[in-house]
């Protein structure tokens, strides 16, 4: 899920859900009718879905050895179980053994059939590339072709079964190739850790080698899956693996390598972005090749997640300048790059340079929205070298359903459609009032004015590893039991139902 893990609520939210469906049926009632009948529905088609994410998912599978059901050969299994890495307070790591999560990999049937009982006609889930790839052999393939040598034959048959079984439950799949994992053999977490200027194995510092890697990578999914697989996200969040990762790790996040070098965080941006645009261009090659044989074409995007945002006071000229400045930053810049080809390297607001070989590269945009964050502008950058970085996040974390209209929104600036591919909250009993119907309505209110949006998925189906917090963060529409592996459905689970049954929040 997003780096934004612990959303706040309070009345704010209650008081807003009312104000936007009072306006609702307010706007769309005529004489004599009774306004709910007249209310703007969510159209027929409409994605609605659950997202899951396989490093969080997979582990904890109740028969199956830990050593099949865990992916033991990736950067983030390495971050989260190495004993220096986790005795390392810095690094805000939990150390809770991924035993404890909920063996996805084994149960998949049976969060499956949950995903169908609750309604729902999507699933989104993402490939583990170092299950396919553990070794490091791989890197020597230069054609997708050739990738085949190197492929793990269990993982390749289990991803199969896995993707025919989504089709089975009627679930539209919505396939994302890199969510934050990297294999070991690309990336040494640990070793860039404790020195990333020496370490060998750089990830996403190192584009020269993860461009082709990862793009063969992407190219060997759209071949082998592409008959089932219709949308694909390249990258989930990016920001969130640069500030995570490589500007500011902290306790609500940590990603490996977990350095503090803005030298090092905005170059790994601009790699983002262009291996994306290589990820993309390896799966519409597939479908020029028509490799899978469905006669398809896929719609690729990616997946950032964005914010909306707001000045400390609208009155102040720091604080307005300072929020548009985030907003650039935190919301455009990547995108920028990946649908126009612009890079505004030094981030001054004046993209440098123009890529032709990277425009256009966006058939949708996959939005994940948890908060609005509050601005306080700053009289000078806090990296001195970036001009744009005036400003500061003075409350990051609060749930406004109105931000996910404002997002969807900013997607379709770009001209193209967006999904809504995260949203979600701790659900308590009254979650689904408080947080779901609030946040559709503001949904459906910006699709009603016009906003293109295809499908919404709520995370997330049932608890699982939140990344450095461990199990500790209960996001799922089913409650886990981490001993029994036990699914129960929350609250929100029946509200959900009930909005996807009727199409109105």
């Amino acid at each position: 899920m997003s780096s934004t893990t612990n959303p706040i609520r309070g009345p704010l939210v209650t008081s807003l859900a009312a104000g936007l469906w009072l306006s609702l049926g307010a706007c769309t009632g005529k004489a004599g009718e009774d306004t709910a009948s007249a209310a703007p529905k969510f159209p027929d088609g409409f994605m609605w879905g659950t997202a899951v994410a396989g490093f969080q998912v997979d582990p904890g599978c109740p028969t199956v050895p830990a050593e099949e059901c865990e992916d033991r050969a990736s950067d983030w299994y390495q971050w989260v179980t190495d004993p220096e890495l986790v005795a390392e307070t810095g690094n805000h790591l939990s150390g809770q053994p991924l035993s404890d999560g909920p063996g996805h990999y084994e149960l998949y049937e049976t969060d499956l059939d949950n995903a169908v009982a609750l309604g729902t006609t999507a699933f989104r889930t993402s490939i583990e590339w170092s299950r396919l790839f553990p070794n490091g052999a791989a890197e020597g393939a230069t054609t997708v072709d050739e990738l085949m040598a190197h492929v793990d034959p269990s993982a390749l048959a289990y991803y199969n079964a896995y993707f025919d079984a989504i089709v089975a439950h009627d679930l539209t799949p919505l396939v994302t190739l890199n969510h934050y994992t990297l294999p070991l053999w690309i990336h040494d977490g640990k070793g860039c850790h404790d020195d990333v200027d020496a370490c060998t194995d750089r990830g996403w510092l190192d584009l020269d080698r993860m461009k082709p890697a990862i793009a063969l990578y992407s190219g060997f999914c759209a071949q082998q899956f592409g008959d089932r697989v219709d949308w694909w996200a390249t990258q989930n969040e990016p920001f969130a693996v640069v500030l995570s990762g490589y500007l500011m790790p902290s306790e609500d996040r940590t990603n490996p390598p977990g350095v503090s070098r803005s030298d090092l965080a905005i170059p790994v941006a601009f790699n983002l972005a262009e291996g994306h645009a290589a990820m993309y261009d390896a799966v519409k090659a597939s479908d020029e090749a028509d490799a899978d044989g469905d006669g398809i074409a896929s719609m690729v995007g990616a997946v950032p997640n964005l914010v909306a945002v707001a000045p400390l006071d609208p009155e102040n000229p720091t604080d307005v300048q300072g929020a548009e400045d985030l907003d650039y930053v935190y919301n455009r810049v990547y995108l920028n790059a990946t649908v126009h080809g612009d890079f505004d390297r030094d981030l001054d607001g004046v993209a440098e340079e123009h890529r032709d070989d990277i425009a256009g590269r966006m058939d949708y945009i996959g939005v994940n929205y948890y908060t609005r964050i509050t601005v306080r502008g700053l009289s000078s950058p806090f990296i001195s070298a970036y001009p744009k970085t005036d400003f500061y996040p003075e409350v990051v974390w609060e749930e406004y359903p109105e931000g996910l209209a404002d997002v969807v929104r900013i997607a379709n600036s770009y001209g193209v459609p967006a999904v809504v591919t995260e949203n979600g909250t701790q659900p308590t009993e009254t979650a689904g009032d408080d947080f779901l119907r609030p946040h559709l309505s503001a949904l459906l209110g910006a699709m009603d004015g016009g906003a293109d949006v295809r499908g919404y998925f709520y995370w997330t189906l049932v608890d699982n590893y939140e990344w450095n917090h461990g199990m500790s963060f209960t996001f799922g529409m089913y409650a886990l039991d981490p001993d029994t592996k036990e699914r129960t459905e929350r609250a929100i689970g029946e509200t959900y139902t009930d909005i996807i049954t009727s199409g109105v929040p």
